[in-house]
């Protein structure tokens, strides 16, 4: 088992939180929904819940010690957030769709709501997911952005004519950054947003189905209550 092979953060006291590397293994079991790029989100209220339960669930929340949450990436964007005051953490599975369905803001919501949590408390984690360079796009997803309100001039580029290699040129959008304002629109404080900063497509050390084919395997982004 290799410990090191995991990336941890540091998000508050009695809190434990990683993403896996390609071939590395989990520590324990961690409680993971079937994901289907949506914004739907499940509580996570008894140990022994099965993925079966949480069939068509994108985030996952628990205030349950010793159990461990996660999601399911490889390119999409992992967030992960903790509540140290009301001790409530959650896993968010947010790929481009879920990203304009701001489905963070929508668990942030929640959370305040069955938890008392103030989103001022809350630390987040953005994982390794595809960079902007990597993130070419449609020019019909982009306009799917700017209707919904994205700030273009921080999340879009239009980098040229396509080119014969890939991802050279096209329209490309800045997911992680779409996914941080998010957050920032939501209340959470700038400095308590940690981004990894690592872009799985050019990263081999982590799973990119952009690179690989949907087939790839999936890096696990988990967090639990110590």
């Amino acid at each position: 088992m290799k410990f090191q092979d995991l990336l941890y953060y540091s998000l508050g006291p009695g809190v434990e939180a990683f993403t896996t590397r390609r071939d590395s293994v989990l520590p324990y079991p961690v409680v993971q929904g079937h994901q289907v790029h949506g914004s739907r989100v499940a509580i996570v209220d008894r140990p022994d819940i099965r993925r079966e339960d949480l069939e068509g669930y994108d985030a996952l929340i628990t205030n349950l010690p010793g159990v461990a949450i996660g999601v399911r990436t490889a390119d999409c964007v992992p967030i992960l957030l903790s509540d140290p005051e009301k001790r409530v953490i959650a896993a968010i599975h947010s790929g481009w769709k879920g990203t304009v369905q701001m489905i963070s803001r929508k668990v942030i919501g929640i959370l305040e709501d069955k938890y008392g949590t103030k989103p001022s408390d809350l630390q987040a984690a953005i994982g390794p997911c595809i960079g902007p360079d990597s993130f070419q796009v449609g020019e019909e997803v982009a306009a799917v952005f700017k209707d919904a309100g994205f700030p273009m001039d921080r999340i879009w580029q239009f980098m040229g004519p396509k080119g014969k290699k890939p991802m050279e040129g096209g329209h490309h959008i800045n997911l992680p950054e779409a996914c941080r304002w998010t957050l920032l629109e939501a209340g959470v404080p700038e400095e308590s947003i940690l981004v990894s900063g690592i872009d799985t497509y050019i990263a081999p050390s982590f799973y990119s189905a952009r690179r690989e084919g949907i087939e790839c395997g999936r890096n696990i982004n988990a967090i639990m209550l110590k």
